[in-house]
């Protein structure tokens, strides 16, 4: 039998936005782009614009930050 069930359990497509993100491609999650951890769609809440970078909490942006020299290391 064959149905439809949504997305699925694979990495969605997504182009950041200013204050919204657009989904490309559907999925359930992105992986941070630091910590590799995954990110359910629904809890996504930090990225970069400029990188087109998902990030899995503040401190994981930070670290990007830091590592694109937009802020000084710690």
């Amino acid at each position: 039998m064959n149905r439809f069930e949504g997305p699925g359990d694979r990495p969605a497509k997504i182009r950041y936005l200013d204050g919204d993100f657009q989904i490309l491609m559907p999925g359930n999650h992105v992986i941070c782009a630091v910590t590799g951890d995954f990110i359910p769609i629904e809890e996504l809440k930090y990225w970069s614009v400029a990188r087109q970078e998902p990030y899995a909490d503040v401190h994981a942006s930070v670290t990007a930050d830091q590592r694109a020299g937009l802020l000084p290391a710690k």
